[in-house]
């Protein structure tokens, strides 16, 4: 049962759900193992807000916070991946609050920003404490681009699921042909949020409907899925 669509369209969000509903859900190691993509979540996001403000041209609420603006590029070259050191936490949490970041996170649909942004960055103090463990919802939030092709198992009654998840970028759809053998039931993904959202890889191309150009990509689908099932 492969799982389909655009990048950021939530089709690993729902392999996680099946994990967390017929597999007893994650280890604490299991957990543990998603702080760093969840602290590289939470970076990506306010870069991406304060890059964003240039673009769009919004201004700071507070002048001063400017300064913590340069902070955080700068930190972010000298900080290892996936760590949160208190200073660059303290200048995350200081942009946060401005007025001019929350009015430019309002138009986040004017450019690519994570749908977890606000849930990470609203719970920054408890993901950032000493000994923190990621709870289910932190990890279903979280977000890494799937490459290749990823299975999870699980049982629902007396049937036996086998389920794929794939990338969903351009350089990804390649691969989907190797998910058809044998396949008896294909997942097609929508994110909500994205009707009028465009491709990460193509901002010319809408993520959704076929009415606003994204339709190359349902007529490439339909290619590889009606053969499959002749």
């Amino acid at each position: 049962m492969p799982t389909f669509c655009a990048g950021e369209s939530g089709k690993s969000t729902i392999v996680k759900q099946m994990k967390i509903i017929h597999q007893d859900g994650y280890t604490k190691e299991e957990c543990l193992a998603f702080i760093s993509i969840i602290n590289g979540n939470i970076l990506q996001s306010i870069l991406a807000i304060i890059r964003a403000m240039s673009t769009i041209g919004i201004d700071y609420g507070d002048s001063a916070n400017a300064e913590a603006g340069r902070q955080l590029f700068n930190l972010v070259d000298s900080v290892e991946e996936g760590t949160m050191p208190k200073e660059l936490v303290d200048v995350i949490k200081k942009l946060w609050t401005d007025s001019g970041v929350q009015a430019c996170f309002e138009r986040a649909a004017e450019y690519q920003l994570n749908d977890s942004a606000s849930y990470y960055l609203n719970n920054l103090d408890r993901i950032t404490a000493a000994g923190y463990v990621p709870n289910e919802q932190d990890v279903l939030r979280s977000r890494v681009k799937t490459t290749g092709i990823i299975e999870e198992q699980f049982s629902c009654q007396d049937l036996h699921f086998r389920m794929f998840d794939v990338g969903g970028q351009r350089s990804e759809r390649k691969k989907w042909i190797h998910c058809f053998e044998g396949v008896t039931c294909i997942i097609f993904c929508g994110a909500l949020s994205a009707y009028d959202m465009v491709l990460v890889e193509d901002d010319e191309v809408t993520v959704v409907f076929s009415e606003h150009l994204g339709f190359s990509l349902y007529q490439a689908l339909l290619a590889l899925v009606f053969p499959a099932f002749a």
